[in-house]
């Protein structure tokens, strides 16, 4: 086994579980928390406890942080510029591709690497088949962190852009919030029929998996701006079932919040002369560019 040195500062739920998966993994963990009771567990199991956030960094060549926001980032970094230089950190904290592009240019101004990225998983899935994070950030610094960054789960490099592990980050957040909006809509539908939401969760999970097979057609009609051809399900007809959403909502009693901001674009874009066209259509009131 290839054992590796490496640091990790914060230690909530993500921290320890990124620390537990190096552990396992085999590698010399240092760990800093600013409660330090919380290093007992990982300390009983071998990890290192470091007194101060700058003798975790200097333990390691290898730094990962996981903290609340970027704002605790910099205020624990930042007393400490004096031993950044020659480091790798890799900063695993949820941002905006701004805040990460400004850490690693800060990080570089004193001598380190950085690395940015985005854990599409939850603490208890970390180092199983269903952990997967994203990365960005100088090609070489990942290529030589990869062997460890790969006790965490399945590592995609994105690109040398820093911004780019918390943008897809927070594009897949968002399509799994959008889910969650709709299956809660659902869910209270059924109740205010007296159903159960146990009882109905199969057949939500079984036609929310059926209807995900669609996204990679949609991004296909996206990308090449093909909406018109071979359509199934247009937007006008969608438009006027879309209504008797609402309706039904507000018949049982049901807040229309959740489904609301939809109606609204599809009545636009029909407005607009593209009833003809596929759902996928609606990116277009988004202010996105089309790739290429």
């Amino acid at each position: 086994m290839n054992q590796k040195a490496v640091s990790v500062l914060g230690l909530g739920d993500m921290g320890t579980a990124l620390a537990d998966a190096l552990l396992a993994a085999g590698h010399r963990v240092t760990v800093w928390n600013r409660t330090a009771a919380k290093a007992e567990p990982l300390v009983a199991k071998g990890a290192s406890r470091a007194e101060t956030a700058a003798d975790a960094i200097v333990a390691s060549q290898l730094v990962v942080i996981c903290l609340l926001d970027y704002d605790s980032v910099g205020q624990v970094l930042a007393p400490h510029t004096d031993v950044l230089a020659g480091r790798t950190l890799v900063n695993l904290t949820n941002g905006t591709p701004a805040q990460a592009r400004e850490m690693a240019t800060w990080a570089t101004e004193h001598g380190a690497d950085y690395l940015d990225g985005g854990i599409m998983a939850v603490p208890p899935s970390i180092a199983t088949p269903a952990a997967f994070v994203l990365y960005s950030g100088p090609s070489g610094a990942f290529d030589t962190a990869r062997p460890v960054l790969d006790a965490f789960g399945e590592s995609h490099y994105l690109g040398a852009d820093p911004g780019l592990a918390p943008l897809h980050d927070i594009a897949l957040l968002n399509s799994m919030y959008g889910m969650f909006g709709g299956v809660l809509h659902a869910y209270a539908l059924v109740r205010s029929a007296g159903g159960s939401a146990a009882e109905f969760a199969p057949m939500a999970r079984r036609y929310v998996e059926t209807m995900g097979a669609y996204a990679e057609a949609m991004a296909a009609r996206i990308d090449a701006g093909d909406y018109a051809d071979d359509v199934t399900s247009n937007l006008a007809m969608q438009t006027t079932a879309y209504a008797n959403f609402l309706t039904a909502a507000e018949e049982a009693g049901i807040s229309t919040e959740l489904i609301t901001p939809i109606y609204s674009l599809l009545q636009r874009r029909v407005a607009d002369g593209h009833g003809h066209e596929d759902t996928a259509s609606l990116v277009e009131l988004l202010g996105t560019p089309r790739a290429g």
